[in-house]
């Protein structure tokens, strides 16, 4: 029987006084009987407008419809099918606009939580499954992946399941990409990506860190050592800064060394352990995507006092997720908007203060939202022990540079097909962030399906 509810089971999660101070999970998953009644809540349509707002293509009602059923590993295979990652995307995708955001129940009360119904399956099935013998008869094409992230190991995955040898190379010491390094533990714990790369390299797929493609091995020297097509998924790691006085000071990072140096070194084990990264008592964060509020929850996590999210536009035009955002108000992070950086002051070397100055918003600018103009003499200081700059990444420029007849645009993304993410250089192809610019994750293991049946095809004539 269909549950008409309009609004969706609730999804059990620690309190936020007790979560700000540890690094578990912040969400605790459903229950069983908690996902079949919000399962029940599908109303099976015939022309469901949920799969068209999923890049991975997974056939939703179809998993839904066995979750309502408790046939709980059905639906799993039904997910699997299309989805390689699917604890991972359960947890971090942007469900509200994409699949959620097209479901018939959300036009007069909440959707159908896919999301979460998407983890729950994923977990039961890490919990309850054993692994079975895979048995894929090997064609002998050597093909190589570029980066161990969301969309090179889910390329890797296609080609494996195809019957490619596929390498992947990876340049730090531990795989996964921004799923490992990138996104904090209370959002994505390590154990659960560490699993679902093993579901991929149980497939055949070679992972090999420490290579920096474009310093360790080229792609032209990959092509002569015979990789018949290279998929190009390094991502953007190329953090962007505010050019402002004091940016060099100690105590500022970008979002993506400060976060790095939490996932690899083990900072998120504090306070059981000393944390390895310093943060002192008050910090800010300089932007207001998903990524910075990663940050300022991560700052909390580690002991700062307070922790301020500084952006220059308004509520309406904060570009994070609705969830993290709620989360991170709930976890006292203290949001400064329409507010400014114009410099950093330091002591001895290290940061002391952040002067800001205040805005309104003005016209619309390019991308629809309304450019921030400074308020002439609000300028104030705010005392701040650590900076966290979280504007944005560029794709790193390595590859480029070391790539003959590889094209890109200016500011560096790889220029390809859109069709069959097919770049300008005869058997190179790419997607994901280096493609993009920092984007999603589901869209980034989108165009590594994308390109895996493009290099079949290539490699098949």
């Amino acid at each position: 029987m269909a549950n008409m509810s309009m609004t969706k089971v609730p999804m059990p999660e620690q309190a936020p006084d007790v979560r700000n101070k540890n690094f578990d999970e912040v969400a605790l998953g459903y229950t069983e009987e908690m996902a079949k009644e919000e399962a029940a809540r599908c109303l099976q349509c015939k022309n469901p407008l949920c799969m068209q707002g999923c890049p991975v293509n997974v056939p939703i009602p179809g998993f839904i419809e066995k979750v309502a059923e408790g046939d709980f590993e059905a639906a799993y295979q039904i997910i699997s099918s299309e989805n390689a990652l699917p604890a991972i995307c359960g947890r971090v995708c942007p469900q509200e606009n994409q699949c959620e955001g097209k479901c018939v129940r959300g036009i007069k009360g909440e959707p159908v939580s896919i999301g979460r119904l998407e983890r729950f399956v994923a977990d039961y099935h890490m919990a309850n499954e054993a692994k079975k013998e895979i048995s894929i008869e090997k064609k002998g094409i050597k093909v190589a992946v570029v980066g161990s992230g969301p969309s090179g190991i889910t390329c890797a995955g296609e080609l494996a399941r195809k019957g490619y040898d596929v390498t992947v190379f990876e340049a730090l010491h531990k795989a996964g990409g921004v799923l490992s390094y990138g996104i904090p533990e209370f959002r994505l714990p390590k154990d659960l990506v560490a699993k679902e790369i093993e579901n991929v390299t149980d497939l055949g797929v070679e992972i090999v860190p420490n290579v920096v493609i474009g310093r360790s091995i080229t792609i032209d020297e990959l092509m002569e050592d015979g990789y018949k097509a290279i998929f190009v998924g390094s991502g953007a790691g190329l953090p962007r800064f505010l050019n402002i006085p004091g940016e060099n000071l100690l105590g500022v990072y970008s979002a993506n060394e400060f976060l790095t140096r939490v996932n690899l070194m083990k900072g998120y084990l504090f306070p059981e352990t000393p944390t390895p990264v310093k943060v002192g008592k008050k910090v800010a964060v300089v932007g207001a995507g998903n990524v910075a509020m990663d940050a300022a929850r991560t700052a909390k996590r580690l002991g700062a006092e307070e922790v301020y999210i500084v952006y220059r536009r308004g509520e309406d035009e904060v570009p994070a997720r609705a969830e993290e955002v709620h989360h991170a108000k709930e976890e006292g992070i203290i949001f400064k908007l329409l507010n400014n950086p114009v410099a950093i002051h330091g002591e001895d070397g290290w940061v002391k203060s952040m002067e800001i100055v205040k805005q309104e918003l003005g016209e619309p600018d390019d991308s629809g939202r309304r450019s921030p103009v400074p308020i002439e003499g609000s300028n104030y200081e705010i005392a701040v022990d650590t900076v966290v700059i979280a504007i944005g990444q560029s794709p790193n420029p390595l590859i480029r540079q070391t790539t003959p007849g590889l094209d890109t645009q200016k500011w560096g993304g790889i220029i390809v097909d859109e069709d069959t993410m097919k770049t300008s250089k005869d058997g190179v192809y790419a997607g994901g962030d280096t493609v993009t610019g920092a984007a999603t994750v589901i869209l980034a293991m989108g165009a590594g399906k994308k390109a895996a049946k493009a290099i079949d095809e290539f490699l098949s004539k």
